[in-house]
């Protein structure tokens, strides 16, 4: 008798029809309006420093970011061989970031960051932007 009562605590009285596919749906509902904090995930994510030397290897970097990895990308050598070839791929790899959630900035000259959706980069606010007194 009393693992019966406690089984009902845990899943509620069996009913049927449709009152129980009702219950149902609002424990469904209850359940998805609640937020529930993101667990940390195991699998690891690592820091990862490549260098493009043609726009053919942006996927590589795509699927890195995808897999959650952090990149610092040299586009030096991409910059030497054609401006318009790595402006045409900064450029995609800006648009990419916003659509995954994901963050880019500048290095110095040489270098960029990708970071995906769990990883923002943080900027310090220059002087020009502080409110006027």
């Amino acid at each position: 008798m009393c693992s019966l009562v406690l089984f009902k605590k845990i899943f509620g009285a069996i009913k049927v029809g449709g009152e129980k596919q009702a219950e149902e749906g609002e424990r469904k509902r209850s359940v998805e309006e609640k937020e529930i904090p993101s667990q940390p995930s195991t699998r690891k994510i690592y820091l990862k420093a490549l260098t493009l030397h043609s726009p053919e290897e942006i996927e590589n970097v795509k699927s890195e970011i995808k897999l959650g990895n952090i990149l610092i990308i040299r586009i030096e050598p991409l910059v030497r061989r054609s401006a318009e070839d790595a402006r045409r791929v900064v450029n995609e790899l800006s648009e990419f970031a916003a659509s995954v959630g994901g963050d880019i900035a500048r290095l110095g000259e040489e270098r960029i960051i990708l970071t995906p959706s769990s990883v923002q980069i943080w900027r310090e606010k220059s002087s020009d932007s502080a409110p006027k007194m």
